[in-house]
């Protein structure tokens, strides 16, 4: 693992302990999180942050096992409290979705504090979390890292015009097809891209689901890439999550460059393609590279013309 003199990339989101229903069954207090299942797909390419915060009650061994797999927690307070828990039930497609209750917790107060040896980061991942706190974790960094940006519908129907001033502070952008068709009023994909370019945003990534997903940026560089084709979604929490960490982890270990994303954009489907075949993060945990770069060669196979 990196010591603070060498940390790997920042990833500011939400550590969760998370109830989960599917058609599959049900299980209780499984380790989730935005910054849990993104840091869990940085760790195949760098030794990710984790910067949040976790109650007295976060299990010791969702501790030992983030750490086994190279995630740093030294960014992760713990308060007196109960973690953030999160209650939601899945229908027979991921869009089926009910939230039946959502706990902030330790989190409901929480304001980041980025640590002195974190500030200078070159990459940061700005998960799942309020506009206004996602700034806050900017506005610490001493100098101006390579900015990753998740956002929601949530954020966006009840603090839009904090999410619109995203887009000229952070370098990509990440948005599935109906949040971009709602920030923009387009209904054409790519016009909608188009229509962020002109308001700040130069480089973005459309996620289709099922269908895959979209690179585009301001500068005519695209891509178009299917998503992997999983015969069982057992659980489909966090697959976004660990889309973005898995993309941000590449480039910190790449570079930045037109084809370095690209190859991110590859990788991070493939990774997210594994979190959904197993409860929870428990795939990821369990995940090995080789594992990895064997289903990226079949799907550059099935892939090729």
């Amino acid at each position: 693992m990196r010591n603070k003199e060498n940390p790997g990339s920042i990833v500011f989101g939400s550590v969760a302990l998370d109830t989960l229903i599917t058609p599959a069954g049900k299980r209780e207090d499984l380790l989730g999180g935005s910054a849990t299942y993104a840091a869990l797909g940085a760790s195949f390419f760098t030794h990710p942050v984790i910067l949040s915060c976790v109650g007295e009650d976060f299990p010791p061994r969702y501790r030992k096992e983030l750490e086994e797999k190279g995630v740093s927690l030294q960014g992760m307070e713990i308060r007196e409290g109960e973690t953030f828990r999160w209650v939601a039930k899945y229908g027979d497609t991921p869009q089926d979705l009910e939230v039946i209750s959502t706990c902030q917790n330790v989190l409901a107060d929480y304001f980041p504090d980025v640590p002195a040896f974190l500030r200078k980061q070159k990459f940061l991942l700005l998960a799942n979390n309020t506009p206004a706190l996602q700034k806050a974790v900017l506005s610490q960094m001493e100098e101006r890292p390579f900015v990753v940006w998740d956002t929601m519908k949530y954020w966006i129907d009840n603090y839009r015009e904090d999410v619109e001033e995203m887009f000229n502070i952070v370098d990509l952008v990440i948005i599935n097809d109906e949040e971009v068709r709602i920030l923009s009023g387009e209904s054409n994909i790519f016009k909608a891209a188009e229509s962020l370019f002109k308001r700040g945003v130069s480089r973005i990534i459309i996620k289709k689901g099922e269908h895959g997903a979209i690179y585009y940026s301001s500068h005519n560089s695209l891509l178009l890439l299917p998503a992997y084709p999983v015969k069982e979604c057992l659980d489909p929490t966090g697959a976004g999550d660990t889309f973005a960490g898995a993309l941000t982890g590449y480039l910190e270990k790449n570079g930045v460059s037109p084809s370095s994303l690209k190859h991110a954009l590859l990788y991070a489907t493939i990774i997210a393609s594994f979190t959904v075949e197993g409860w929870g993060v428990e795939r990821l945990i369990g995940l090995d590279k080789t594992a990895v770069e064997r289903r990226l060669n079949n799907f550059r196979q099935w892939t090729r013309v």
